[in-house]
């Protein structure tokens, strides 16, 4: 059977990965949501997490590699840009808003899948 990280991959790949990212930017009020080139390369990076995923390496405190779904490879790829961005303080605040915003709003996909059996 296929872990999670593994799917999700595979999911990367699929056109509606993009529509997925799309609306995770538009519905949280990402300040980039309107730059298709932004959101085409936060898709590659959550892919590449993925991959990293996949090849046994943990990226999220608490959450195994195996076990590290879609949504959070997306937050984790838009958090490895955002600390490495050089960009405006009104900007870097927005997006930093938008990672604590989906943490709140899904707080299931950045834990261990075996907590939420407990």
């Amino acid at each position: 059977m296929k872990s999670i990280a593994e799917r999700s991959l595979e999911l990367t790949s699929l056109f509606e990965a993009e529509i997925f990212v799309r609306l995770m930017l538009w519905r949280w009020g990402h300040p980039l949501a309107d730059d298709e080139e932004f959101a085409n390369g936060l898709l590659e990076g959550a892919a590449e997490a993925l991959r990293y995923a996949v090849g046994g390496e943990t990226l999220i405190e608490g959450i195994p590699s195996t076990d590290l779904n879609f949504v959070a490879a997306v937050c984790y790829a838009e958090q490895c840009a955002v600390e490495t961005s050089g960009e405006d303080p009104d900007t870097l605040e927005a997006r930093k808003t938008w990672l604590a915003t989906v943490r709140r709003t899904l707080p299931s996909c950045f834990c261990n899948p075996s907590d939420l059996n407990s």
